[in-house]
């Protein structure tokens, strides 16, 4: 096998179990009713990132989409009492979201989900494995190979 055609195979393999982390993490929070879609439950935690309340657009930009995703998903979580927009103190015009206390328990219940999908995924691997798996994905997710700074 060539080189290329280990690296088509490894990418189909990373796509292949990005779908099923998808298709799990879906399961566990259908599980638990919390109405939520997995985009407003990656805005939500997106949002509790945040010091204070940010600006629509900075969702958009920190979730890399469009502005009119976020508001579609504002839209969404508003109507089911997790975030509310508020005006900002500084400029009427411009709206800042904020998570509720509503918001706050569906936080805690989706790190549930996602602890119980990930243990899901991972219970084939040893202790080892996962130890190694981890930082496969460290270099993945930075880029840069291990023991390598960056800018070097």
């Amino acid at each position: 096998m060539t080189s290329a055609d280990a690296d088509g195979l490894l990418a189909e393999q990373l796509l292949r179990l990005t779908r099923r982390v998808h298709r799990i993490q879906k399961r566990h929070l259908e599980h638990r009713r919390l109405g939520i879609t997995p985009a407003q439950s990656r805005l939500l935690r997106t949002l509790a990132h945040y010091g204070s309340p940010p600006r629509m657009a900075d969702l958009a930009e920190r979730l890399e989409v469009v502005p009119r995703a976020v508001t579609t998903l504002v839209d969404g979580l508003e109507a089911n009492g997790k975030v509310r927009r508020v005006p900002d103190p500084a400029n009427r015009r411009v709206i800042r979201v904020e998570v509720t206390d509503e918001g706050r328990k569906a936080l805690r219940e989706l790190r549930s989900a996602r602890r119980a999908a990930a243990e899901e995924i991972l219970a084939p691997l040893t202790d080892d494995q996962r130890e190694i798996l981890g930082g496969l994905l460290d270099t993945l997710i930075d880029g840069t190979p291990p023991g390598m700074e960056r800018g070097c």
